[in-house]
């Protein structure tokens, strides 16, 4: 997509509390935590991804003439804050999930701990870069899960709200499953597959569909799928497709890839009476594409009914993620450092859920031994020993009574927060995209099935450290004694 200077792309009031701090001389080092409350899509999981352009945007984050005009324009900001803008950069530091990381509520996808100012300008857009990707990258996982080991390609971009959506959109499909996708540009852009077939208007500016299959073969020997459902699909889209298949047999240029596509009609049953037809005529390795509104859902039931489709192109309802359009990932103040040490913060919230998680904190993933199977994630603070040297007891934050104990030896753990910036300096390389891809595919590899399944998915447990628990709860506690005393 190039390299934006994006720096302008936050709320308003993100540079008016800006200004704010800076008239009260307050820029403390502070932390903020971006995480999500919910999965999409009544997933299991999600899939974190995004960082890649949330790496790009810190780069290149600087406010330009142009900028501090506007800003000026606007008669709210003053010369002194202004001047601060002119020579403004990232000096802080950003640990985050790496992309293609499966990831589940409450839990830091990415760290800032940066001077409040700093802190505060980037929430915007880091919001904006993770939530995005992060939501379609989970769909796209969802919908492969339903494909089984069929290839699924993105088709969505016409449908995308905007080029940037419609790219990167197709970049975190792609991490979330996809095998490549339509958009040239993402494919450019990204080092990612592009696919496609033809569109009905190509069979229809030919005097005859034999005719349009044919030039199509011709052009693209290497590629023959064709679009059989333009006028009527069993009498004649599929009878002409194997009448060009035969030539090419006969001419010694049939290609390895080549099949039709279906993009409209009852699909289980288009695609069973294609798929004998072409048996029957010798072609038992044509493949079956089909298209047509399809997502997750769609695609387990055309399963279930025994579809003949061993390859689908997925646009809206993808690109989109049309039944769940937010991710609705928060950005909040966990900690600030008076005195060269870190004094923990909590949001507090008449909904238990919504109460945030204070302090330093890092990310353990705890995996069962035998099978490599994801147990549980655990948040600590950081600077807390973990080793698998010895027991660990797992419980959950809310109802404490729930405990899993797991024996010394029975279980491994990794952490899954990466430093990404280091005092304003970027200390970390982003993967290629098909490389994370491959990441995420292993990821995908450690959750059961029971989490995986696409209705009412077995919940993984994000539990909190001893410590941090019990930090959380005095937290809790000093304010109800504290507001009980003013009453």
């Amino acid at each position: 997509m190039g390299k934006q200077n994006l720096t302008l792309l936050t709320d308003f009031y993100e540079l008016t509390m800006m200004q704010g701090y800076f008239k009260n001389n307050t820029n403390d080092t502070v932390i903020f935590d971006a995480f999500y409350r919910t999965n999409p899509s009544g997933s299991g999981y999600a899939i974190a991804a995004g960082l890649d352009q949330v790496i790009d945007y810190i780069k290149n984050l600087h406010f330009n003439e142009e900028d501090i005009d506007y800003l000026r324009s606007l008669n709210i900001f003053e010369e002194d804050f202004l001047a601060y803008l002119s020579d403004f950069k990232f000096t802080g530091s950003i640990y985050a999930m790496e992309e293609g990381t499966v990831v589940f509520p409450m839990e830091p996808l990415v760290k800032v701990i940066a001077p409040i100012m700093e802190a505060q300008l980037i929430e915007t857009a880091l919001l904006n870069i993770i939530n995005h990707q992060s939501l379609i990258a989970t769909k796209a996982s969802r919908v492969a899960y339903a494909a089984g080991d069929d290839g699924v390609m993105e088709f969505g971009l016409r449908r995308a709200q905007g080029p940037d959506a419609g790219t990167l959109g197709a970049r975190a499909a792609v991490i979330g499953g996809c095998i490549g996708t339509s958009n040239v540009l993402c494919a450019k852009e990204f080092d990612v597959p592009a696919l496609g077939t033809h569109a009905h208007s190509w069979i229809m500016s030919f005097e005859d569909e034999l005719t349009a299959f044919r030039k199509y073969a011709e052009l693209y020997p290497n590629n023959a799928t064709l679009l059989v459902d333009t006028y009527d699909t069993l009498r004649s889209g599929v009878p002409n497709a194997i009448k060009v298949f035969d030539e090419l047999k006969g001419a010694g240029k049939m290609p390895k890839k080549y099949g039709i596509r279906l993009d409209s009609g009852d699909l289980a049953y288009l695609s069973k009476k294609a798929r004998k037809m072409l048996d029957n005529a010798g072609y038992p390795d044509a493949i079956i594409c089909a298209s047509s509104d399809l997502d997750e859902y769609l695609i387990d039931s055309l399963k279930t009914q025994g579809a003949a489709i061993t390859s689908w192109g997925v646009g809206t309802n993808l690109i989109t993620s049309k039944d769940c359009p937010a991710f609705g990932g928060v950005y909040k103040l966990a900690a600030i450092k008076k005195d060269g040490v870190f004094i923990p913060k909590i949001k507090l919230s008449e909904n238990e859920w919504k109460i945030t998680n204070p302090g330093n904190k890092t990310v353990y993933r705890v995996y069962e031994k035998e099978n490599g199977k994801l147990k549980a994630d655990l948040i600590a603070l950081v600077g807390e020993k973990f080793s698998e040297e010895n027991p660990l007891l797992l419980f959950d934050p809310i109802s404490t009574w729930k405990k899993t104990y797991l024996e010394a030896g029975d279980y491994t753990l990794r952490e899954l927060l990466v430093p990404v910036f280091i005092d304003g300096k970027c200390v970390y390389e982003s993967p290629k995209v098909m490389d994370i891809r491959s990441y995420c595919q292993k990821e995908l590899s450690t959750l059961w099935d029971e989490t995986r399944r696409l209705v009412n998915p077995h919940r993984v447990y994000v539990d909190l450290s001893n410590e941090l628990w019990h930090l959380k709860n005095q937290l809790l506690d000093n304010y109800n004694t504290r507001s009980h005393s003013h009453k």
